[in-house]
């Protein structure tokens, strides 16, 4: 009876080596979409990273990706033959506990030709650690999945060259630079995906605010609300459990600070938008924070019948006059259309700082600006609380709603956003902060800007500034 046991395992393990893998079918192909996962698989980018919350999603699109790579079937890209590339986890454990547990789930048996072991059993490669895989791919030949952990070091991260590097989780930034040149004379793709636990590091500047300007960076966020197979109730359950911070990064997989973002209400997902032709009647004004080493910044405002503001344009620029400025504002304003003053001038707001004369020149910023036809007006509120206050309402009302919308092409302001955070003795850290002190001067400055105040108290507000300074102490 057992020979004939063993023999019926035999069989069901050749017909299941036959059949096509039904988890790769079923990817993202049935009723239920995470349409995240797909934004990440047509990403036509060469440096990919997700950050998400755990449970988000993140690392099932890093395994299939590596599996349509080595197999040569991308539903999105140009597939190629003998493709070879590294899974990289932060230890050999968990390798083995997620990574290779999920390349393994969408991989059919007979679609590998060979598996390479560095400890357990080649009959039961879940339980053990892999070194690497050999997967036959459609176009002919082998493709190599290589497994590495960041605890074996930089050393051992050297000489390949390589089609792909997934990195699922952070790595040090040697290993991350290393395994850039690894992908570099085939030009290869990096990916990530990470739930940001450990703060502002080098991904923060490097992928998430793109500090190089690479146009082949790209990031998206997840969080467990994109993830069509978590409950709404289990969400909502483990939510209760969790601190402000924590949730931060484990279910919006955002990136946290010891002194926390002075605008943690702002969303790239709500409040960048789109550009769109404004309607005439929306234009408003412009806002000038004005400096000379120090950049130039310029926006443009519109506001909707509803209150809502629209930043719609940008200029950003140091070392220059105030007639090169001037000049470029003009040429924003003329291809905007944007309307005059009843003299033929443009008007703006300005740092009410622009009226001093200094000895480097006789006339003040606001009278080269008159010079160069364009009327600014220093009178603006430049109350630092109550501005920062209000730009918090606009980002948020008491109603969860948002009424300040950001073009995506006034990229400065938006990098301004994510890098303004609170420092010592309760103050945000002065650097970078040109376009917010604007955006400040022109809602605390105009009356067709202004909103409702929330419902909190002055005691509130006190204990909210307490509170801060004394996580900041721990």
């Amino acid at each position: 009876m057992s020979e004939i046991q063993e023999k019926l395992k035999l069989v069901c393990r050749e017909i299941a080596k036959r059949r096509p893998n039904k988890n790769l079918a079923a990817y993202n192909s049935g009723d239920k979409i995470h349409k995240k996962q797909l934004e990440f698989h047509k990403c036509q980018k060469r440096n990919r990273w997700v950050f998400g919350g755990n449970r988000s999603g993140k690392s099932e699109c890093g395994a299939v990706e590596v599996v349509y790579m080595a197999r040569g079937i991308h539903p999105y890209r140009k597939n190629r033959k003998d493709v070879s590339g590294w899974v990289v986890s932060l230890s050999r454990q968990v390798q083995r506990d997620v990574v290779q547990q999920k390349i393994l789930h969408y991989l059919n048996p007979s679609w590998i030709h060979k598996i390479v072991m560095q400890s357990g059993s080649e009959s039961s490669p879940e339980s053990g650690i892999i070194d690497f895989l050999l997967i036959k791919n459609v176009f002919g030949g082998l493709s190599k999945i290589g497994f590495k952990s960041c605890d074996q070091g930089r050393e051992k991260f050297q000489g390949a060259s390589l089609d792909f590097v997934w990195f699922d989780e952070e790595p040090p930034f040697d290993i991350y630079r290393e395994c850039q040149m690894r992908v570099l004379d085939r030009r290869g793709d990096i990916f990530g995906t990470m739930t940001p636990l450990k703060g502002l590091t080098w991904v923060y500047n490097e992928i998430y605010l793109n500090a190089h300007n690479s146009p082949e960076v790209w990031c998206e966020h997840m969080q467990w609300e994109d993830n069509p197979f978590i409950s709404k109730e289990e969400i909502a359950l483990l939510s209760q459990t969790m601190s402000e911070e924590e949730l931060e990064s484990r279910k919006f997989g955002k990136f946290s600070f010891f002194g926390g973002l002075v605008y943690p209400e702002f969303d790239e997902r709500v409040h960048i938008i789109e550009p769109f032709d404004i309607p005439f009647e929306w234009q408003d004004t412009i806002s000038i924070d004005p400096g000379l080493n120090n950049p130039l910044s310029a926006h443009f405002y519109a506001v909707d019948f509803d209150g809502n503001v629209y930043v719609v344009a940008e200029h950003f620029e140091a070392k220059k006059d105030v007639a090169y400025h001037a000049s470029k504002i003009k040429a924003i304003a003329q291809k905007l259309n944007w309307h005059h003053a009843s003299n033929g001038m443009l008007s703006a707001l300005i740092d009410s700082a622009a009226t001093q004369r200094t000895l480097a020149s006789q006339k003040s910023v606001v009278e080269l600006f008159y010079d160069n036809q364009i009327l600014v007006n220093p009178k603006v509120n430049k109350d630092m609380f109550s501005g920062i206050s209000t730009v918090k309402r606009f980002l948020k009302d008491g109603e969860g709603k948002a009424h300040l919308f950001i073009f995506k092409n006034c990229v400065n302001l938006i990098q301004e956003f994510k890098t303004y955070f609170w420092g010592d003795e309760d103050l945000p850290i002065k650097k970078d902060d040109h376009a917010l002190d604007e955006l400040r001067y022109y809602l605390m400055s105009h009356p067709s800007a202004h909103m409702p105040q929330k419902t909190k108290t002055d005691i509130q507000l006190d204990k909210e500034r307490l509170i801060r300074k004394h996580r900041r102490r721990l």
